[in-house]
């Protein structure tokens, strides 16, 4: 494992990011030190070579997409980060895990520059860079032309045993598969170690099987130090444009540790001080150097920089051309990603008449859906293999698929898990991340309550209101009826901070009279008075969603005994 003498500038690189990242998890007293000196070489070969990037610019709109599914090797994507010129200084690296500093023990998009996406829960990574790919593919459907290739940036990943041990990561790895979404690179990490020991007493899967029957390229390296092996794959799977590829790594967590390598004990922990001086006499690094970067290592990373601002340069040059040739749909991008809606939402929203029989509230989102849908190009969506049940079809939008990337309705399949965190309990975990992305998702749930009982407890999930409502940055909204429905809609996509769930009923529930009774606008107050007596109030009523309705009822029996009482719409979130 000797490594004295480092006159390799690849391997110079790739045992600097292994240096950094045990300083730094050492330093905090805590992290994740393993993985990232394993899994080293990937990253250098990634940043160094094939992604396309610019530090000066975390948001260019065609910059390929990294994704470190295996989150906990942060210092991994933090070390690269740094060494290429994002804004992560190296007092940043000395302050990982620290409150209020940019580089948290898992990685946190919004906060840190060059984090596309937050993961930590694994399994999550694995699945937002389908997501991701999904979004690429119809981007370019919508709106390349021959001559401008303005959307054709890839998604790379590192992945690890227990993301792939992970359902989720199954669920989403048929769905890309099945969309050929030739356009996802993973790494897999494939160094047999999980906290309880070798991943043979969990994990005795033929990976690069499982995969091929999903309809994935698997490429194999046997050795991760194998740079040219490395390049050899990523210029394979580059090349393959039908088929996701998995490139299947032989790597060795806490690689040149003497007594660490290859060991469990290297998973969550730091090496400890006399460890890593022994490791970095492996790596002919000083051992009383900490946080050292040698000569050539930033120099290096800046060639590969330089030669991707070329590729950046002629981009934006290239996209300048496509607005002027193409104005309308250069103008279209342009409002969606800056959130431009244009929207007469008096004239957009449809009404509905009172109706006492009822509507359920899910067969009126399906209108407000499709009547939003013609004003809004970009909405896209889809559902489980529940459209018709649940309302969610965009009207002759038709269906993304291989043959038609263009396609508004997605087909997940019975892939609830996946869906979710694609689009960023079964969804919980994927919800969560998505509010602490402040993603503009819209989760759809159309079996509020009680009301539709003879399907059972299992199709009554009202407990499940306290979940979402404990998630920080969700928006819940239960509307009461099927004008309630309209303005939930409305405030959903106005909602600039966040996620939002709409949970919505399967059975029906009255159109309430808004000449006898509060405007439905009231909801994007947050609460409204419903109904109200003359004078004073002896009792009021407070409900959401569908028990609404109920209090509406007691409220008019309370009024036959001459007892006052005011209805409140509340809408707790």
């Amino acid at each position: 494992m000797s490594e004295a003498n480092n006159n390799n500038i690849d391997t110079l690189c790739i045992n600097t990011i292994r240096t950094l990242s045990m300083d730094a998890v050492q330093k905090a007293n805590s992290g994740h030190p393993g993985m990232p000196m394993g899994a080293a070489p990937m990253a250098h070969v990634l940043w160094g070579g094939t992604m396309n990037y610019n530090p000066d610019d975390t948001q260019w709109l065609n910059r390929d997409r990294f994704v470190l599914s295996a989150g906990h090797g942060c210092m991994l994507q933090y070390s690269i980060l740094h060494l290429t010129g994002y804004k992560i200084t190296m007092e940043d690296l000395k302050n990982f895990r620290q409150l209020h500093s940019i580089t948290p023990g898992h990685p946190e998009h919004g906060l840190t520059p060059g984090i596309e996406t937050t993961t930590g829960p694994l399994g999550q990574g694995f699945v937002n860079g389908v997501g991701m790919a999904v979004g690429q593919k119809y981007l370019a459907a919508k709106f390349n032309k021959p001559g401008y290739d303005i959307f054709n940036y890839k998604i790379f990943g590192i992945c690890s045993d227990g993301d792939l041990m992970e359902g989720i990561s199954a669920e989403s790895a048929s769905f890309a598969g099945h969309l050929k979404l030739g356009n996802i690179i993973y790494f897999y990490d494939d160094n047999h170690i999980s906290i309880e020991g070798d991943t043979s007493i969990t994990f005795t899967d033929d990976t690069a099987k499982r995969f091929e029957s999903y309809g994935w390229q698997v490429l194999v390296v046997d050795d991760v130090n194998d740079i040219n092996a490395l390049n050899d794959a990523l210029q394979s799977a580059i090349k393959e444009t039908e088929k996701p590829t998995l490139i299947k790594v032989r790597t060795h967590i806490a690689y040149g540790s003497p007594n660490k390598h290859d060991t469990a004990g290297a998973h969550g922990s730091p090496l400890g001080e006399d460890e890593i001086k022994l490791t970095k006499e492996v790596f002919g690094f000083d051992p009383d150097k900490s946080f050292f970067v040698p000569g050539g290592v930033y120099e290096f990373y800046k060639k590969a920089v330089d030669k991707n601002i070329e590729t950046y340069n002629e981009w934006n040059k290239k996209y300048s051309e496509y607005k002027s040739k193409f104005p309308e749909l250069a103008a279209e991008f342009e409002n969606a990603k800056d959130n431009k809606l244009n929207l007469d939402w008096d004239k957009v929203l449809p009404v509905f008449p009172t109706d006492e029989k009822g509507v359920e509230t899910r067969k009126a989102s399906g209108k407000v859906i499709n009547a939003l849908a013609s004003h809004l190009p970009m909405m896209i969506g889809g559902s489980a293999d529940l459209a018709p049940s649940n309302d969610t079809e965009i009207k002759d939008a038709g269906s993304f698929s291989y043959d038609n990337y263009s396609g508004r309705n997605f087909h997940f399949g019975v892939r609830e898990h996946s869906m979710g965190a694609e689009l960023n309990d079964y969804m919980k975990p994927a919800i969560r991340l998505a509010s602490i992305m402040k993603l503009r998702t819209i989760f759809i749930y159309t079996h509020d309550s009680v009301g539709l009982g003879e399907d059972g407890t299992t199709h009554q999930p009202i407990e499940q209101l306290i979940g979402l409502r404990s998630i920080p940055g969700l928006t819940v909204i239960r509307p009461a009826d099927a004008n309630e429905t309209a303005y939930a809609w409305r405030a959903a996509i106005e909602c600039a901070e966040g996620p939002t769930a709409l949970a919505l009923t399967r059975q029906k529930v009255p159109v309430f009279d808004r000449t006898k009774f509060g405007s439905a606008e009231g909801l994007l107050q947050g609460a409204y008075i419903l109904s109200d007596s003359d004078g004073k109030p002896d009792v009021i009523f407070i409900a959401t969603g569908s028990e609404v309705q109920l209090a509406v009822k007691a409220s008019e029996e309370l009024a036959k005994e001459n007892i006052k009482s005011r209805v409140e719409k509340f809408n707790p979130t």
